[in-house]
């Protein structure tokens, strides 16, 4: 039997990194790019909040997530923006290069440091990111450059001909992304679970990538498909835990919420309200 009195901290709890990360997509692809980097950018992120809060404490630790997050966001924005590289193969190979050097700085780092880490409670993070999406609702719906930044994604050839910064603003808008893939990913290593291991993020940057579609690149819903998808693990994460199943049926219960994610994804691929330049590079001509 489900245990519903338990479910709903367990739902916060595994939305909150998800919704985290997918805000962060949704304004990079508003501005026309899609980043499938945000995996590894938050993989980096836990692995750099981690470290810094074992050395210098949890404040430490968030800037410390943030900052490697956007150091690893540059190579993608260079090849991306300047060099007009295919931003879903850019995106790919900075998954592969942070599981890789992550991995290897991991190894190079003392074990008694573990010990170190003072970690955040995580009910600041799960109040935050709401007042996050609120703030981001507000500032696409009403603010100036809110409003520039979706013309960027809409039609970057009449935004560039009313003058605005096309390039700029999708780096900064690349940079965003990435902080908050950042902060879920120190979310993951010093708040939830105050501990790391290698490719601790598990498919949760593709599944924050597959909220942005399902939320429709809206602040609004993608709250809610994080609580929807929170809703999936946190049941998945319940049958798990009974002695009853079999090994097999077990691993059905670990895949159920990307299952779920592709046939949400399925039911919503034709009534699609992506921009109208997502993933087109754009040159001057």
């Amino acid at each position: 039997m489900v245990h519903f009195v338990e479910l709903l901290p367990a739902v916060l709890y595994f939305a909150t990194p998800l919704i985290l990360a997918a805000l962060g997509e949704l304004v990079v692809e508003r501005a026309g790019v899609v980043n499938i980097g945000i995996e590894g950018m938050m993989l980096a992120g836990a692995l750099g909040g981690w470290a810094a809060d074992a050395w210098h404490g949890p404040f430490a630790g968030i800037i410390a997530a943030i900052m490697a997050a956007m150091i690893l966001a540059l190579p993608f924005a260079l090849a991306t923006l300047v060099f007009a590289a295919d931003q879903i193969v850019t995106g790919t190979g900075i998954n592969l290069l942070s599981l890789g050097l992550t991995g290897m700085i991991y190894k190079l780092i003392p074990p008694e440091m573990a010990n170190r880490v003072v970690g955040i409670d995580v009910k600041w993070l799960i109040i935050l990111t709401p007042c996050i999406a609120m703030l981001i609702w507000i500032y696409l719906r009403f603010a100036r450059a809110g409003l520039e930044l979706t013309a960027i994604g809409e039609a970057p050839q009449a935004a560039d001909t009313a003058g605005i910064p096309i390039q700029r603003r999708k780096f900064r808008a690349i940079l965003f992304g990435a902080a908050c893939a950042g902060l879920a990913g120190a979310y993951l290593s010093i708040m939830y679970n105050r501990s790391f291991t290698e490719n601790m993020t598990d498919g949760i940057g593709f599944l924050a990538l597959a909220m942005v579609i399902f939320g429709r690149w809206n602040p609004g819903g993608i709250v809610a498909a994080g609580l929807f998808f929170g809703l999936v693990r946190a049941l998945a994460n319940q049958l798990e835990t009974r002695n009853n199943f079999s090994p097999a049926a077990l691993r059905m219960f670990g895949m159920l919420p990307y299952v779920v994610s592709l046939a949400a994804l399925a039911g919503v691929a034709g009534k699609s309200g992506s921009p109208a330049a997502l993933g087109k590079a754009y040159q001057r001509e």
